[in-house]
């Protein structure tokens, strides 16, 4: 059998010693839960942020305010930013995480801003890259968020490899 996703993402983490931040939106925790589902999860995960309205996206984790106006908060750069400003935000003893990882889109069932529900915008920030992904996920708004999860484990994983 082999490992989940989750594991898979703390192993590399571990391997290569490095920690990593959790900012999500749309899934509301789901992925920080995910991870701390993993025992052993604690030697590399310093935390997370669930930034669900968009004033915390910039108030905690330091999404530009001007970027969040003109583009609102599904937005490839909003995800990069959050994933930057979540390895700040969970850093201890001055030192940032290594790695932060975001989510930010629309799960449903509607749209605030005119997206179509389902898209997904994925930051991934480590200290060698930083990377965004787009998706354009079908279903209800769990399968949204489900698929979300899995998907920014995978590109993560990605990520760690490279």
């Amino acid at each position: 059998m082999s490992a989940s996703p989750a594991a898979e993402v703390l192993s590399a983490l571990e391997r290569r010693g490095w920690t990593l931040g959790v900012a999500e939106s749309l899934t509301g925790g789901a992925l920080c839960a995910e991870l701390v589902s993993i025992p052993g999860a604690s030697a590399v995960l310093l935390g997370g942020v669930v930034a669900y309205a968009t004033p915390v996206k910039h108030t905690v984790l330091g999404v530009d305010s001007g970027t969040l106006a003109e583009h609102g908060p599904v937005h490839p750069e909003v995800a990069r930013q959050m994933a930057e400003g979540v390895r700040r935000v969970v850093g201890v003893g001055g030192r940032a995480a290594d790695v932060g990882i975001s989510t930010t889109g629309i799960a449903g069932p509607d749209s605030p801003d005119g997206q179509p529900v389902g898209t997904v915008h994925i930051g991934v920030v480590t200290p060698f890259a930083t990377q965004t992904r787009e998706l354009h996920l079908d279903g209800d708004r769990a399968a949204i968020r489900a698929h979300s999860v899995s998907d920014a484990l995978g590109f993560l994983l990605e990520m760690l490899q490279e």
